[in-house]
């Protein structure tokens, strides 16, 4: 069983030299028409590469000595399991915007080779047997891949959105026993974020019909969100995140609460936010070979969509007060093109997955 066909866009050999990078547009175009081709050619580069692949399995003996690829036989591809799966997403959000037809059919060809019913079968069964794995991250964007699925405009890929009913049957399960058992979400700027996880899988439940879902999620954010205030913005920034877990709880926040609740909750919560505050400022890599630090290529990625759909949802509560709306709208570009170049460069640390937040943040950006 393999990935490999059809073959990728170019034959890398190491996590530093991925293959045919995409040409970034050189006009500072924020728009997703100029970056499409690209991120098209990105996204086909990972979903059909193999290696190196960085499995997270936890061995249970000397004979557990699976392949990627026989483990996961959907996503074994793209560095990682979890950055495979929001590859794949990509691929479906940009087959429905419109892609160059040659990329076009070869993406869906993949596509349809990976998410087959048996092999989203094994991977729901995976998930089953291993109850912790992913969670909340990767939970969340397979979430968000079934549901991008079964709603897709492009109809050989809503023709594969049976397969993925038995997969979230399973991620709803495990999410509900996930928040039962949690007394307290988890905060911090990567990808073990609970508010960012809940995002994803309430946007999925509410595209998949799946109101218990829907109710427990939007439960789970109120218990633990819906008292705070003065989020200390000032303390965020760890040299490895990829979220602004203020951000990302407020992102949620909009999603879960109506209007005329969610206006004073988000004037309260960002009380100790001021023009020109390290939360709404670009980030600094200096070395763009570090794994850990071209995460924050991603931080500016993510808080521009967050930024942009809080800043959205705020003019619709309260259209008269729109102070804090603008800020957060004057930031959201200037993040927004400090990723976007890493998206599409020389290092597979970044191009693995940085294209997935950057598509996202557009998409607020263009209100899709």
């Amino acid at each position: 069983m393999s990935h490999s066909d059809p073959a990728p866009v170019g034959s890398p050999s190491s996590p530093s030299s991925p293959s045919s990078p995409a040409p970034a547009p050189s006009s500072p175009d924020l728009g997703r028409a100029a970056w499409a081709p690209g991120f098209a050619a990105v996204a086909l580069d990972n979903v059909t590469r193999e290696y190196p692949y960085a499995a997270h399995h936890a061995t249970a003996g000397p004979d557990d000595r699976a392949l990627p690829v026989e483990l996961h036989p959907a996503f074994a591809t793209s560095y990682d399991w979890h950055s495979s799966v929001h590859m794949h997403w990509l691929a479906t959000r940009l087959l429905a915007f419109g892609v160059p037809a040659d990329l076009e059919a070869r993406i869906t060809a993949v596509l349809q080779a990976h998410l087959t019913t048996e092999h989203l079968a094994i991977e729901a069964a995976y998930l089953r047997a291993t109850p912790h794995y992913e969670r909340p991250y990767g939970w969340a964007w397979l979430m968000r891949l079934a549901a991008e699925v079964s709603a897709s405009e492009v109809p050989a890929i809503r023709a594969l959105a049976p397969g993925f009913v038995p997969v979230v049957d399973v991620l709803e399960d495990l999410v509900t026993r996930w928040v039962d058992g949690a007394a307290h979400p988890v905060r911090h700027g990567a990808h073990a974020n609970s508010a960012f996880g809940l995002l994803l899988v309430l946007d999925g439940a509410r595209s998949l019909g799946r109101d218990d879902l829907v109710a427990t999620v939007s439960r789970a954010a109120r218990e633990w969100f819906g008292d705070d205030a003065g989020w200390p913005f000032a303390w965020e920034r760890s040299g490895h995140d990829f979220l602004s877990a203020g951000l990302a709880e407020a992102d949620l926040m909009r999603a879960v609460l109506p209007a005329a609740e969610f206006g004073p909750w988000a004037r309260a919560f960002f009380a100790e936010v001021a023009a020109g505050d390290a939360v709404l400022t670009p980030t600094t890599v200096r070395d763009e070979n570090d794994p850990q630090q071209v995460h924050l290529f991603g931080l500016d990625l993510s808080r521009a969509g967050s930024a942009r759909r809080i800043a959205d949802a705020l003019r619709a509560a309260d259209p008269e007060d729109t102070a804090l709306a603008d800020l957060l709208d004057g930031a959201a570009d200037r993040l927004l093109a400090s990723g976007l170049e890493a998206s599409v460069g020389e290092e597979y640390y970044s191009t693995h997955w940085l294209a997935s937040f950057a598509w996202d943040a557009m998409e607020a950006r263009e209100h899709a």
